[in-house]
């Protein structure tokens, strides 16, 4: 088996709880002996150099300043904005509360920077850039108010916006979006990642996010293990499994699909074919015997077999390492039947769809030798709860479901989490929104197949397969564009991205 890859993860790839953030500032100052002020001071450079660079041709510049450390960021960059000889104006949201605040706003008042109280009776000032400093880090409930209204306000306007450390209305830990929230096309995080950037809802309201590390240390990250980070292409290129020449078909393991009730063998053929085109020496499929022959006819590469029920699956389970199980295998008698036979057989497995829908009415654990990969659905039928309680705290829903059922989940989703008992979260920021058509989950599931019947761990299976999978659907969507997508779009592209990663 491989040897699992790394828990810690560069604080460039590390992503941070609001908490955390709070004492690696708190640690920052302290090492280096700045005040708070002078952090907001790099901080606002940093987002202005931003501005700079992204619309250079700005010059009316809008901050929007709420009343704490974020608000005191964005009084610092209208300050720059102002001196660099932009029309730059505060639209301001109460008064500062937090004492460095107060002093970045004297500091925007006497270069004789002009503040306007938010009326929301009024419209916001023209602008050819919006910078929203409204709220930090540190919100984690619904806007309102005068706050809720602001927020709508920039929501009509067409300039593009420019958020500080996380966009007004987003929580920075989960990436879940309660209420309105502010629609930014870039999104500058000081010092560390936040977590909420990166998964679900926020992801469409952070826009490009960039790193600010702000010229600290490596040193102030050290003492804050993050867990959870995103992935790199230099964190995928190790886990591809190297092949000598003097090698056979045996030497990389035998997936057996199991799935394709009537009416669904394209599932089961999706999940078969990504296994074959993600390595695997032998892909066989147990499914119902009017699919046979349309799946020999167009993949004669498999090992295609007429399965009327679970004694008939026992001689392929004996050949088999890995079990992909649950493309199209239905929730009726045969494909209930399947199921308990091929999770008595004890081995590795994939279990996606129809397979984790069983698995929520009739709970096992599986020891470590699993990889779930439920949709936000799924996964709330194997939490019990609704999909909205999954959504709003991605990260925790994913934890849980690796803690109760003993596996590797992958939480599927913008920005896909891999979860395991005693592992940092990896968050994928591949993919994009083609991939949300029917059969992609079932290509999934066959590349991760393929990955563990080559010997690698589930946890680095699941990385590896999750990683290249939203790789080929970007590269899909690349030719041609996103609209219309399709399943079957990403096979060449698996391939092509595998054998990229092994010698590139």
């Amino acid at each position: 088996m491989s040897e699992p890859s790394p828990s810690i993860a560069p604080y460039t790839t590390a992503l941070y709880t609001a908490a955390q953030m709070r004492r690696i500032d708190a640690c920052a100052m302290a090492r280096l002996d700045i005040t708070g002020l002078a952090l907001m001071q790099r901080a606002a450079a940093a987002a202005y150099e931003t501005l700079r660079r992204r619309w250079p041709e700005a010059r009316r510049i809008a901050v929007l300043c709420g009343p704490g450390k974020n608000g005191g960021d964005g009084y610092l960059v209208a300050r720059l904005a102002r001196e660099a000889g932009a029309d730059a104006v505060v639209l301001a949201l109460g008064q500062p509360r937090d004492a460095d605040a107060m002093q970045a706003r004297a500091i925007w008042q006497a270069s004789g920077g002009r503040s306007v109280e938010f009326d929301s009776e009024a419209s916001l000032p023209e602008a050819d850039v919006y910078v929203d400093a409204l709220f930090g880090t540190g919100l984690a409930r619904a806007l309102d108010g005068a706050a809720a209204a602001v927020v709508a306000a920039l929501s009509q306007t067409r300039a593009p916006v420019l958020a500080l450390d996380i966009p007004s209305g987003v929580d920075a830990d989960t990436g879940a979006v309660p209420g309105v929230a502010v629609r930014a096309d870039a999104t500058v995080s000081f010092i560390g990642r936040k977590r909420g950037q990166a998964t679900g809802a926020a992801i469409d309201h952070c826009g490009d996010v960039e790193l600010a590390p702000l010229d600290l240390p490596d040193a102030v990250h050290a003492e804050e293990h993050a867990g959870a980070h995103l992935l790199r292409i230099e964190d995928l290129a190790p886990l591809v499994p190297a092949r000598a020449r003097n090698v056979h078909k045996g030497l990389y393991g035998h997936v057996l699909a199991i799935g394709g009730d009537a009416g669904m063998g394209g599932a089961i053929r999706l999940a078969a074919e990504a296994a074959l085109r993600c390595g695997a020496g032998l892909v066989s499929v147990a499914t119902r015997g009017e699919h046979v022959a349309p799946l020999l006819a167009a993949r004669p590469e498999l090992m295609v077999q007429t399965v009327g029920g679970p004694q008939e699956l026992d001689p392929l389970l004996e050949r088999a390492t890995v079990l992909a199980l649950g493309p199209g295998l239905g929730r009726r008698a045969w494909g209930h039947a399947l199921w308990h036979r091929a999770l008595d057989a004890g081995k590795p497995c994939v279990l996606d769809a129809d397979g984790l829908n069983l698995l929520a009415e009739d709970a096992r654990r599986f020891h470590g030798n699993a990889v779930l990969t439920p949709h936000p659905a799924e996964a709330a039928r194997l939490l019990g709860v609704d999909t909205r309680a999954v959504q709003a705290d991605r990260y925790s829903a994913a934890l849980a479901l690796a803690e109760r059922y003993g596996a590797v989940v992958v939480l599927k989703g913008a920005g896909s989490l891999i979860a395991a008992p005693g592992r940092a979260i990896a968050v994928c920021p591949w993919g994009n929104p083609g991939m949300a058509s029917g059969g992609m989950g079932d290509v999934l599931t066959g590349a991760v197949a393929a990955l563990l019947a080559q010997g690698l761990a589930p946890y680095d299976a699941a990385v590896l397969g999750v990683g290249v999978h939203a790789l080929a659907g970007d590269v899909a969507a690349a030719h041609g564009g996103a609209i219309g997508l399709v399943a079957g779009d990403l096979m060449p592209h698996l391939r092509a991205e595998l054998n990229g990663l092994a010698h590139g």
